[in-house]
């Protein structure tokens, strides 16, 4: 999602900041032409929010203007998913589709926006935010940052085999990941015999992998300091319900949002899908963690990151990942 906090409705006006301009018969004549392959919903909403600007009516109508450009056979993905879905891996949206349902959009809407401003819509949530804040004459907010699987290894204390995350998208609402059971994992052998099935243990703990991931990355991190990858511990786990096995050749979704981050302590609350079903949910994943001492990420340590450079720091407790030592000294 490029959308660190999705507008408030309540902190934000029901209604487009700009009153609604004249909107002759002949105006909607030419509207409905211009969405005449959109569904029916779509132009009614449309009309709806030329009459009112009621911002209500735009999460109908970006969508129907994305499905207007979406292959027929990935529309239902569309219909039944939700914000997190990608416009160019889930969706087949290329660059220039998507500069063609932003046109579509803002003369839609009335609306202008740039090409530097699209450069960081990844998500469909992100399209929906976007088309929000600068119909309401909200600020943008910052783009999410996306970490592939070479990233994600530099940056993590954990490491393979014990690493479950493939990629990542990380912004200050939350962090979203992606992890594929590819059946060569060590502890399928024997869990269980012929019958190889995810542990919901390793659910927990991919998922408590992407909020460490979150953590580092330093989103919610004080001015001037940064987590200290040696120093996150897993703490406790509330709420946990499980819904699907999942078996080698699923992908699992990943998502974790903050509820309260405070040093030392920061609580998520996760959950997993593979495609739409729920896999599983957590109502609270709990972290303990620290700062580094008087140090101060500089931006060349993080281009280093960036890069791949080795970054494989241990805690204490027998050079084992945090997430893996705390489980042990739990136990």
């Amino acid at each position: 999602m490029m959308s660190d906090v999705p507008p408030s409705n309540e902190a934000a006006p029901n209604r487009a900041e700009v009153p609604p301009k004249p909107f002759s018969p002949e105006d909607e004549v030419a509207m409905r032409e211009s969405l005449k392959r959109c569904s029916a919903a779509t132009v009614e909403a449309a009309v709806q929010f030329r009459r009112t600007r009621d911002v209500a009516l735009l999460p109908t109508i970006v969508l129907g203007v994305i499905e207007r450009f979406v292959e027929l056979e990935l529309r239902p993905k569309l219909r039944e998913g939700d914000d997190d879905l990608r416009l160019v891996e889930d969706l087949g949206v290329d660059s220039l589709t998507m500069m063609e349902t932003v046109m579509l959009v803002e003369e839609v809407l009335q609306m202008q926006t740039n090409n530097d401003e699209l450069r960081n819509l990844r998500t469909v949530g992100d399209v929906k935010t976007f088309i929000d804040c600068k119909v309401r004459g909200l600020p943008l907010p910052k783009p999410t940052r996306f970490l592939p699987v070479e990233q994600v290894a530099a940056v993590m204390p954990i490491q393979p085999p014990f690493l479950f995350i493939n990629e990542a998208q990380i912004g200050s609402a939350g962090a979203q990941g992606k992890y594929k059971i590819t059946g060569q994992e060590f502890f399928l052998q024997g869990h269980f015999k012929d019958n190889p099935v995810l542990p919901a243990s390793i659910m927990l703990e991919a998922l408590g992998q992407l909020a460490v991931l979150f953590l580092l990355e330093g989103a919610h991190a004080e001015p001037g300091k940064r987590v200290d990858p040696s120093r996150i511990l897993f703490t406790s786990c509330e709420g946990v319900r499980c819904h699907r096995i999942c078996r080698p050749g699923d992908t699992l979704t990943l998502s974790v949002r903050p509820r309260r981050v405070k040093m030392p302590l920061a609580t998520f609350e996760g959950s997993i899908r593979v495609g739409q079903d729920k896999a599983a949910v957590a109502e609270e994943v709990t972290l303990t963690f620290a700062y580094a001492d008087g140090a101060t990420q500089t931006v060349g340590a993080r281009d280093n990151a960036a890069a791949g450079a080795p970054s494989h720091p241990r805690d204490a407790a027998g050079g084992q990942p945090p997430l893996a030592a705390a489980a042990v000294s739990a136990s």
